[in-house]
């Protein structure tokens, strides 16, 4: 079992340059940071005013990849559905490939129509639009001369480099919580991303995606389950292990420095 940190930072928060190799000396096996492109004034439903402060997820792992060695860099969740795939593809290897590998790319597909249209993403069906959005990715990870043709993406031959270094591409971790996601795994991702759930739910998951990697004649440990924002207790954890999680992270808050470094000096103690 992998334990990681989960944290949202921001401006006033401790720096990620700051708190990543405190993250990897303590012995954790990964930080995570989430992703929030834009943040409407006005919403129909309620968001976290602190959403909006959320600096960009691939420039805050170059950072914390720079001041470490074998930490994993994870995105929990970056919503791909607003961003075209020839720019993220570029960013993610060049992420990838200067972090010698570290990258694990959970991706969402937003939960704001306000956003969604701004960026202009098709919010009804921003699944679909994920899923095409990946593959266009695969293309321009795998191939020299890539191109795609799809509903949202569609693009000639291009030169994408560089290539990432994990091969063939960083692992994709889905973090959706309805059933379908189980299917869309087995189609064209690595692995779950649950958020705040309890060690039932990802037993389930756990068995459904075993079920389906047999009837996809896949071996079902290509997908890994990475359950974000458990409470730092060992029992808990064990249980989750038991349910068929990979990996583990808990949360850490939004704080300046002093704060933050204690709290995960007092995390690591809990469970390591």
């Amino acid at each position: 079992m992998e334990i990681g940190i989960d944290t949202i930072l921001s401006a006033e928060s401790i720096d990620i340059v700051e708190l990543a190799p405190e993250v990897e000396k303590l012995g954790f096996e990964s930080i995570w940071t989430g992703d929030q492109p834009t943040l409407p004034v006005k919403t129909e439903n309620d968001v976290p005013r602190e959403w909006g402060d959320i600096p960009d997820p691939l420039i805050m792992l170059a950072r914390a990849s720079a001041v470490t060695e074998t930490l994993k860099l994870g995105t929990a969740v970056y919503v791909v559905t607003e961003r075209n795939p020839l720019t993220i593809a570029k960013e993610i290897a060049s992420l990838d490939m200067y972090s010698n590998g570290r990258f694990i790319f959970g991706i969402g597909t937003g939960s704001i129509k306000e956003e969604a249209i701004l960026l202009n993403s098709d919010f009804e069906h921003r699944w679909t639009q994920a899923k095409e959005s990946v593959l266009a990715m695969k293309e321009l990870w795998t191939k020299e001369q890539s191109e795609f043709h799809g509903q949202y993406y569609d693009f000639p031959p291009v030169y994408c480099y560089p290539k990432p270094v994990s091969k063939p591409h960083p692992p994709i971790l889905l973090g959706s919580m309805i059933d379908k996601v189980f299917g869309r795994i087995i189609n064209y991702a690595n692995g779950w991303i649950p958020i705040g759930v309890e060690p039932d739910i990802v037993k389930k998951g756990r068995e459904i995606l075993n079920k389906m990697s047999d009837e996809a004649n896949v071996d079902p440990k290509e997908f890994n389950i990475t359950v974000l924002g458990v409470n730092p207790n060992k029992k808990l954890i064990s249980e989750f292990e038991k349910a068929g999680a990979d990996r583990v992270t808990i949360s850490l808050k939004t704080d300046n420095k002093i704060n933050s470094i204690k709290e995960l000096n007092e995390i690591a103690i809990k469970v390591l």
